[in-house]
């Protein structure tokens, strides 16, 4: 979800490639889960991130949606969440003021405060509290102030921070993902709104409720489909 104003309210003044180490190691979260709780519907999702729940908790998108997860209009296109449940009773989160009720959660978050999916969570997951920072040469990093409560952080090296595989590959996937979505909001402009509505519903039908192949590499299907995609969309975008 792309986010205005400036920069200088939410950052610590420092801009961080991958093997730069930032101020982010908070102990494992142990005993704290602030981080999983009230956060509406603001953990949005894209394709990786669907490919990987998919695979990890062995459900489609169709078996998650309205469970786990859900739909909105964000950026112009549709595109899902991370639901909140409040469905189970959950340890307290503990604060720098002590312990209070946890209120709303994300549905992967056990009842002892621990993420359940943590080897495949999704990416704004992975990232936090960090952020990226989009320009016209590509994205930095960049540590979100006042975000993560934890007081005494420890630098980590981004790359070991994110913890995948490939991150140059999934950092290419990352650039073309935010690059489609820009030109898709903008073509929705020119449109009317019952193409709008088509357009949207293709996206959302190409890119997550088709059946992500969790034997397949995920970068090789996102490719073939993007290419599906812009051939479709060609015109309009």
């Amino acid at each position: 979800m792309l986010r205005e104003g400036d920069i200088t309210d939410i950052f610590d003044g420092h801009f961080y490639g991958p093997e730069d180490p930032a101020p982010v190691g908070c102990g494992d979260c142990a005993g704290c889960s602030a981080c999983c709780r009230n956060t509406g519907d603001t953990i949005i999702l894209d394709p990786y991130d669907m490919f990987m729940l998919c695979r990890g908790t062995g459900k489609t998108f169709q078996e998650m949606l309205e469970r786990e997860i859900e739909i909105r209009l964000v950026d112009g296109l549709i595109l899902p969440n991370l639901m909140q449940h409040h469905a189970q009773p959950l340890l307290p989160v503990r604060t720098e003021a002590g312990a209070e009720d946890g209120g709303d959660h994300c549905p992967f978050l056990s009842a002892a405060g621990r993420c359940t999916i943590h080897s495949f969570r999704p990416g704004l997951c992975r990232l936090y509290p960090l952020g990226r920072y989009y320009t016209e040469e590509g994205f930095v990093y960049i540590c979100q102030k006042d975000e993560c409560t934890h007081r005494d952080k420890t630098p980590v090296r981004v790359r070991d921070w994110l913890g995948l595989e490939d991150l140059p590959r999934y950092e290419a996937f990352v650039q073309d993902w935010h690059d489609f979505k820009k030109r898709a909001q903008a073509a929705m402009e020119r449109l009317t709104i019952k193409s709008q509505e088509s357009v949207r519903r293709y996206i959302l039908q190409i890119f997550f409720f088709h059946p992500w192949l969790s034997d397949i590499d995920f970068y090789t299907q996102y490719e073939a489909r993007m290419e599906v995609c812009r051939d479709a969309l060609g015109e309009i975008l």
